[in-house]
């Protein structure tokens, strides 16, 4: 999940072509973006707070199966943000202002699509947030310990309170018009995201070299429907793909930029979830970086996260805000309605026990929809006339399996969801 993120993240799927530049138009050549700049912004779009639950995600799946849920998801992720490119492609002519997913859905199948992509982007974009705000209480509920004073009730829990102590501050930052002002804290979260990941990786390898617990390799299947949810949580940045292709300057070498980036993304998150398992085993945490030591390097890390989603998370929700202020209250401004968003979201964060538990349910429901079957839908209505059969049957599998995978996975996070808050 961005963290999860200027633009989809993982962390994090926000349809946000503004924080790019903008594309068209007479001498903006010299701003489209070279290979390299592609595979970056591929990288920032993907790469959030999701990758902290692999860990915990491979102590469930086993190490094997995890690493092959990753690679299978990739590769099925580059392939549906491909067909949104395809459909892009095809319908220039007649669409020639398709700039985002909303725009495709609305080419493809009239407000019915545009409704339905900007439906999934919303609550993609506001589980993102419930996951940053569940990160941020449970890192500073483990740092600074103050019991459960009022265990009976979940909006007044240890980690409730930090988030209600959070909530006036999210106000007053949600309440900024405009990204411009916020954008730039993409740029400190890949910095963070990428320093913490290497502290990480760091103290993982040095644990299992001293520790080797026991560890397996294969789960049942209730638990790889289980890591698949925290895989596609993981991928999810179909959002932003198409502008991110606009904005290559190079469109021919567009897909095999994206491609290499979506292996290298891949390989990562494989060895950062594998070894956080394979350093921890059975005592994996769902947020890896609580299994940390309490050395200054540890608390200086886990505080600089909380502090990147905490400023993050306005971003993030801007997508949501520019979809209500639309649909409720004309395209104005309404600060009133971000403030009830706000609180919708941190009541949320109260609610939801494990945070690796939320990146399952919120992959297996909400991030299968718009990652897979809705791309394959598009294509298969945009060029199914076209298409030969092997692709059309390939479409096809992907809105069936899709589907399936969608209910099972999403009953199965529920059921392992509620079960271990019952517990």
């Amino acid at each position: 999940m961005g963290f999860d993120k200027e633009a989809s993240s993982s962390s994090s799927g926000l349809d946000a072509a503004a924080l790019l530049p903008k594309h068209g138009g007479a001498g903006v050549g010299a701003r489209l973006s070279s290979q390299p700049k592609t595979f970056a912004n591929v990288f920032i779009a993907v790469v959030g707070s999701g990758v902290l639950g692999l860990p915990y995600t491979f102590s469930r799946t086993g190490w094997a199966a995890g690493s092959i849920l990753l690679l299978a998801v990739a590769g099925l992720t580059f392939h549906c943000m491909m067909l949104l490119v395809g459909c892009r492609r095809r319908l220039a002519d007649e669409h020639p202002k398709i700039a985002s997913f909303g725009d495709l859905g609305a080419a493809v199948y009239g407000a019915a699509g545009r409704h339905t992509v900007d439906a999934m982007l919303v609550l993609s974009q506001a589980s993102f947030c419930v996951g940053y705000l569940i990160f941020i209480a449970n890192t500073l509920a483990h740092l600074h310990p103050i019991g459960d004073p009022f265990e009976s009730s979940p909006l007044l829990t240890a980690k409730a309170l930090f988030i209600w102590v959070m909530l006036p501050f999210q106000l007053g930052l949600n309440s900024i018009k405009t990204l411009t002002l916020l954008a730039p804290l993409s740029i400190f979260a890949d910095v963070v995201d990428l320093g913490a990941m290497g502290v990480v990786l760091g103290q993982d390898v040095s644990t299992w070299l001293t520790e080797r617990p026991p560890v397996f390799a294969f789960g049942g299947p209730a638990e790889l429907l289980y890591g698949l949810g925290v895989a596609v949580y993981a991928f999810e940045g179909i959002g932003m793909v198409l502008p991110l292709e606009a904005e290559a300057a190079d469109k021919r070498k567009f897909g095999g930029t994206l491609g290499l980036s979506m292996v290298f993304i891949a390989v990562m998150y494989g060895l950062f979830g594998a070894m956080g398992y394979l350093a921890f085993g059975a005592s994996t945490r769902d947020i890896i970086t609580t299994n940390l030591g309490a050395g200054w390097l540890s608390v200086t890390v886990q505080l600089g996260l909380c502090i990147n989603l905490f400023f993050t998370m306005p971003v993030m929700m801007n997508p949501v805000y520019e979809v209500a202020e639309r649909l409720l209250y004309g395209k104005r401004y309404a600060w009133w309605l971000r403030w009830i968003l706000v609180v919708f979201v941190g009541l949320m964060a109260m609610l939801v026990p494990n945070f690796a538990d939320f990146l399952s349910l919120v992959g297996s429901s909400v991030c299968v929809l718009l990652g897979f079957v809705l791309p394959a839908a598009f294509h298969m209505k945009v060029l199914g006339a076209e298409i030969g059969w092997p692709a059309l049957i390939a479409d096809v599998a992907v809105i069936v399996v899709g589907l399936a995978l969608s209910a099972s996975g999403t009953w199965t996070s529920l059921a392992h969801m509620f079960g271990a808050s019952n517990a």
